[in-house]
């Protein structure tokens, strides 16, 4: 398959790169530092580019099976940088007629199939109030997302870890007793790829652990 991955020279983004090149798939990585993602592989393509280019956008998702979005709010913007890039990315797939979307976020974009929970609430409110500009822009990306009428599917995370893959993932919304609350970087790449040909979390937003 022909994968475009953005924000991939993260911890995560990296883990994806690794293991979509791995199982033998073409990638392309855009990047704002390419230096940052010392890979090289005959697959992979590096493509350096800022969320705002909307012509280096379209050109890098041209041709995907599916595009994968692990980028993380820029500490302390109130522009939302991240949900305009969201827009031209989205934007760009409709012009190329590329459908699937699979992105990362984290609990403080709520869902409906979500019940009410104590710890989450408080650590959603915690965020709030000490990194309200990161907040404000989960919220934004992920009702960017849900308003496209893409194939999409928000994976929503908790606390992240550098364990190795173990292929053990629960996945399913709060307060029902079906997430906990680590889940390895690798892990999350694991379960990203495998939604590209998984429908079950089409156009959903599960929330994933270990």
């Amino acid at each position: 398959m022909r994968i475009k991955i953005f924000g991939a020279t993260g911890g995560t983004g990296k883990q994806l790169v690794e293991q979509a090149l791995a199982e033998g798939n073409e990638v392309v990585a855009f990047a704002r530092k390419p230096s940052k993602l010392n890979i090289m592989d005959k697959n992979l393509t590096i493509v350096q580019g800022e969320l705002t280019d909307e012509a280096l956008i379209e050109n890098a998702v041209k041709g995907a099976d599916a595009v994968i979005s692990v980028l993380d709010p820029r500490g302390g913007s109130r522009t939302k940088p991240l949900t305009q890039g969201m827009h031209n990315i989205i934007d760009a797939m409709k012009k190329q007629g590329v459908r699937r979307l699979i992105i990362s976020s984290t609990l403080s974009a709520k869902d409906p199939n979500d019940l009410s929970e104590f710890r989450t609430k408080a650590l959603v409110n915690f965020v709030k109030v000490t990194m309200h500009a990161a907040y404000e822009e989960i919220v934004s990306v992920a009702e960017t997302v849900r308003a496209s009428d893409l194939d999409w599917t928000i994976v929503r995370l908790t606390m992240l870890n550098n364990n190795p893959k173990s292929g053990k993932v629960r996945a399913g919304y709060l307060g029902r007793e079906e997430v906990g609350t680590w889940i390895s970087r690798a892990d999350i790449a694991d379960f990203m790829l495998k939604q590209i040909q998984d429908t079950k979390y089409l156009r959903q937003a599960p929330a994933i652990s270990n």
